[in-house]
């Protein structure tokens, strides 16, 4: 068990230090030893990261349909820097065009 001082700790840390985001066209299953993605499709997702609770993280990533016209997404990954915090691999969807903007939504709740 921990305190609920330490989820809102916690949950505040990762409000405060996830600042990056990419995807990706790969799609096999996810370790906990990854550091990067499968595939990076490339491109500068933009990222919302907002505490809505004392131990609740929302984040918001954003995709020009720019960067990855014509491919299809299948995996998305949230980072501290230069470190995996998290992937999440899913059906792939698009492919895209130029014009269209894809947006991501993770809930996270520190338990």
């Amino acid at each position: 068990m921990i305190t609920n001082k330490l989820k809102e700790v916690l949950a505040t840390y990762i409000k405060d230090n996830l600042d990056g985001s990419k995807v990706g066209t790969g799609g096999n299953s996810t370790s906990p030893a990854s550091t990067t993605l499968d595939v990076d499709a490339g491109g500068t997702p933009t990222v919302s990261v907002v505490k809505t609770d004392e131990n609740i993280i929302e984040v918001k990533v954003t995709v020009s349909g720019s960067a990855i016209t014509g491919k299809v997404i299948r995996e998305m990954g949230l980072f501290d820097g230069s470190d995996m915090w998290a992937r999440f691999n899913f059906s792939g969807v698009g492919p895209f065009s130029n014009t269209e903007v894809v947006e991501f939504f993770v809930v996270m709740e520190v338990e």
